[in-house]
């Protein structure tokens, strides 16, 4: 399956946006939020992988391992590659690691302290569903040590960076959208 991505790879400049950050900063929320506004599609990388596995990702995990969920982050990034222009990706916390995350469109870092997004977690509404799709921070003292050893990574790849922590989310929208757009222009990316 991964072959037939890879002889269909398009040489372009891809015109997606590509969500990253730590699990928790809000990337999905953001990216609905984004479709809605500029009127584009969104999807999401972990959604597109449970789709596929018909399971969820902590079942993964537990069935099959990391190693097996990163090849499908891996196969998910080709497709994209592949097939999809114009779009909004959120991604899932380690998705920023696959080999062609630059190929797939402009990388932007939604970013935050670890500190703001536990508390965005634990102070949510729907707070113990928010917390137990994310079974990381029932540890927390792992979960902040996951967030540092990432926290450089996340800024290595991207291509812009916009901190969430204290905005509106019109405020982080416009601030994507704008930032984006000059980055595309820069890249001759065409409207």
């Amino acid at each position: 399956m991964i072959e037939h991505y890879l002889s269909k790879r398009m040489e372009t400049v891809k015109k997606n946006i590509i969500l990253i950050g730590f699990m928790g900063v809000g990337k999905g929320t953001t990216a609905r939020a984004y479709a809605k506004k500029y009127g584009i599609y969104n999807i999401d990388t972990d959604d597109l992988i449970e789709s596929k596995e018909n399971r969820s990702i902590p079942r993964i995990f537990k069935k099959k391992g990391e190693a097996y969920f990163r090849r499908l982050e891996q196969e998910t990034a080709d497709w994209i590659e592949c097939c999809v222009d114009g779009t909004l990706i959120s991604c899932g916390g380690g998705f920023y690691q696959v080999d062609n995350l630059k190929k797939l469109g402009t990388v932007v870092l939604l970013d935050a302290s670890y500190d703001w997004i536990y508390h965005r977690l634990s102070s949510a509404k729907n707070a113990k569903k928010k917390l137990a799709k994310r079974p990381l921070f029932s540890e927390p003292k792992k979960a902040k040590k996951l967030y540092e050893k990432r926290e450089k990574a996340y800024r290595k790849v991207a291509d812009l960076i916009v901190n969430v922590e204290g905005k509106s989310m019109d405020e982080i929208l416009t601030e994507i959208h704008e930032g984006v757009e000059q980055l595309q222009k820069r890249k001759g990316v065409r409207s």
